[in-house]
């Protein structure tokens, strides 16, 4: 036994065999329980470490850069990360018994460089999670381009308040727990189903090693460019995952996306479930009852189950709850303590998160870095009773709005603030000023830094007003220089 992890020695584990010359071999070795993770500073490995350190396996990891609030959890579980992927990481002390690698790492990493000369046992995360930490859990995954995060968190909070106890891995930092991902002592593990790749050895989506017997798909867009070509390479993956549900299990659909019944019908041999915020034939239903849909009645089968207050705000929220209360109906849950249950639910970081409550100048923070997404983030703060102006500052950072893409739609959903700025940086392939050109980008600010954007949004805000920074990265420190000045 490892001093400090209270396991035993070993442990039987089925991982792919890559240290030898077949490479598609997997086969079932004995290994210790010292596990590192590389590229651990990610919303998912994190998460993997803590489900790992839970279970009883050592736990060290390393990362390029890690940050809070990741890394303020791994801390707190006495997870030692070191910064970097030098070759000689593990020359002054034990050699890990595996290593589960991130889809960050890529050939040329020197870590993994050192890892394949030297013949070392590795496997990928999201294969790792579901053959050694979850084998016999029962798993309700939640897919989708947009809004994972929210209804992951909604679904494993409402199966808690239900008393189901369940695991799960949520790829931000839920507002109801203290960590972003626990086993659970309950049947159903709940995980977030990303569609980005599995790893440099294994390029098939994440989720589809995750074999789901409750599959939840929220909505489905381009996204992803530096891995995906087309809509029609994202759909192949998603109609894989469709087929990895069991003919008992189900699956759950949101009906005012047109765009999944096509995907259906190329092949679904499961159960459907379809929820709706409009008038689309659906077994559930969410009726928005005020403007910025914080209060709703919820349908069943057109039979009235509750009349739901909750914090949340705007209609892509109003979504994301009706198909988490149909998602865990069909694992267990009962409706009508479901819809009590939203009442207490708290938003995770970085989704719409209000920054500076006492301030007479909301500051929200959002992940948002789709088009869609930027829209549906305006359209709540627009709902909202202040009649203030919307100042809407975002980084385009995401591979897909590095490349350019869906420039015409992001002009269009900017729009919808009374002013928006854009963070122009190196990584950009296009210059952002092409948008104030566009037909929508008359209300378009372009800046150079956060220095910039600081004195832009001091210029024109006042009292009243909304400000909300989108980015799904730090944006370098902006939130904490503007909550300064604008507290």
């Amino acid at each position: 036994m490892r001093a400090g992890t209270g396991a035993s020695d070993h442990r039987c584990l089925s991982v792919s065999n890559h240290g030898d010359n077949h490479d598609s071999q997997r086969q079932s070795v004995w290994l210790k329980n010292f596990i590192h993770i590389a590229g651990i500073g990610g919303t998912f490995m994190a998460g993997l470490a803590l489900i790992a350190r839970e279970a009883g396996f050592e736990i060290s990891g390393c990362d390029q850069a890690i940050y809070p609030p990741m890394s303020d959890l791994l801390a707190a579980q006495g997870i030692v990360v070191q910064e970097g992927y030098e070759r000689g990481v593990f020359d002054s002390g034990a050699t890990p018994d595996l290593f589960v690698i991130g889809n960050a790492l890529s050939r040329g990493n020197p870590l993994v460089e050192s890892i394949l000369n030297q013949r070392l046992a590795y496997t990928a995360g999201a294969q790792w999670l579901r053959e050694t930490l979850i084998p016999q859990k029962r798993v309700l995954a939640i897919a989708g381009t947009h809004g994972k995060t929210t209804t992951c968190s909604i679904c494993a909070f409402l199966l808690h308040a239900c008393g189901l106890e369940p695991g799960f891995l949520i790829g931000g930092v839920p507002g109801n727990f203290d960590v972003s991902a626990r086993l659970g002592a309950g049947d159903w593990f709940v995980i977030e189903a990303d569609e980005y790749d599995t790893a440099f050895f294994d390029k098939r989506s994440k989720f589809l090693h995750y074999r789901p017997d409750v599959l939840m798909i929220g909505n489905l867009e381009f996204d992803h460019a530096d891995i995906f070509d087309s809509i029609a390479d994202i759909e192949k993956q998603f109609q894989y995952l469709l087929r990895s549900v069991p003919e008992n299990g189900t699956v759950v659909i949101n009906a005012d996306q047109d765009g999944l019944s096509d995907l259906l019908t190329r092949g679904c041999w499961s159960q459907v479930i379809r929820y709706s915020c409009t008038d689309a034939p659906a077994e559930w239903r969410a009726v928005a009852l005020q403007p910025d849909c914080r209060r709703f009645d919820v349908y069943c089968d057109n039979h009235h189950v509750a009349t739901v207050e909750w914090p949340l705000m705007g209609q892509h929220n109003l979504q994301n709850a009706i198909g988490a209360i149909a998602a865990t109906h069909a694992v267990g849950a009962k409706p009508e303590e479901a819809c009590a249950a939203l009442a207490e639910f708290r938003s995770p970081k970085r989704r719409l998160e209000r920054v500076n409550p006492k301030s007479s100048i909301a500051l929200f923070d959002d992940f948002a870095h789709h088009p869609t997404a930027v829209r549906e983030t305006l359209k709540s703060l627009r709902s909202c009773d202040s009649q203030g102006k919307v100042i809407a500052v975002l980084e385009p950072r995401s591979n897909t709005m590095k490349q350019g893409f869906h420039r015409p739609e992001l002009a269009q959903a900017l729009a919808l603030a009374d002013v928006a700025i854009i963070r122009r940086h190196d990584g950009l392939n296009w210059d952002p000023e092409e948008l104030t050109h566009l037909k929508d980008g008359d209300k378009i600010m372009v800046c150079n830094s956060n220095t910039q954007i600081v004195d832009a949004v001091c210029g024109v805000v006042e009292a009243g007003d909304r400000v909300v920074m989108m980015s799904n990265g730090s944006f370098d420190g902006l939130r904490d220089l503007l909550a300064a000045q604008l507290n």
